[in-house]
């Protein structure tokens, strides 16, 4: 399976930078949505670890099929009469089906390391996140002065201030006339 399968077989609704997101402003909304979402990334999870498990499959029947080729004629694929293990090996892990076989196995292991990461920080990361914004609730921590706050306002200038310090650190720095 290559890697437009893999993408195509993965949910097309899954969008991490969204869905770690907290509306503060709705928690109620959040909880509701919370075992919905840690499922959604829990299945995204279990179809890479089988997209894995099929490519390691691939792997391992490739291997076989070129070993079985050299076997049947050593002379031809190894020059050769009786070639050892380490001509063998030389053979397949040179050959193209192999090496697509094994990259197609990378690009399974990046995938399913990435959605255990987002699978963990779904469930445990922000669910703690969420337990911790109830309890700042429960203790009026919100209630504010008498003009309320609005933290999605306050939120994205915050991130408006942190983009506008990281845009000013990219500048190319201008390099000091020497006199």
């Amino acid at each position: 399976m290559n890697q437009t399968k893999i993408n195509e077989m993965i949910e097309k609704d899954i969008n991490y930078d969204r869905d770690i997101q907290i509306d503060d402003a709705a928690l109620d909304l959040e909880w509701c949505g919370q075992a919905e979402l840690a499922m959604k990334y829990g299945k995204h999870w279990v179809k890479c670890k089988n997209v894995l498990s099929e490519a390691e499959e691939k792997v391992k029947v490739v291997r076989a099929e070129l070993i079985n080729r050299v076997n049947s004629n050593p002379m031809k694929f190894c020059n050769k009469e009786k070639p050892n293990a380490a001509d063998i090996e030389s053979y397949y892990r040179r050959h193209l089906r192999h090496k697509e076989a094994k990259q197609e196995l990378l690009e399974a292991q990046f995938e399913l390391s990435m959605a255990e990461i987002a699978k963990n920080e779904i469930s445990f990361t922000r669910k703690v996140a969420l337990e911790n914004l109830v309890k700042l609730h429960g203790q009026e921590y919100f209630a504010g002065p008498k003009m309320p706050r609005n933290l999605t306002e306050e939120r994205k200038a915050k991130e408006d201030r942190i983009k506008a310090r990281v845009a000013q650190t990219l500048k190319p720095k201008r390099k000091r006339e020497r006199n």
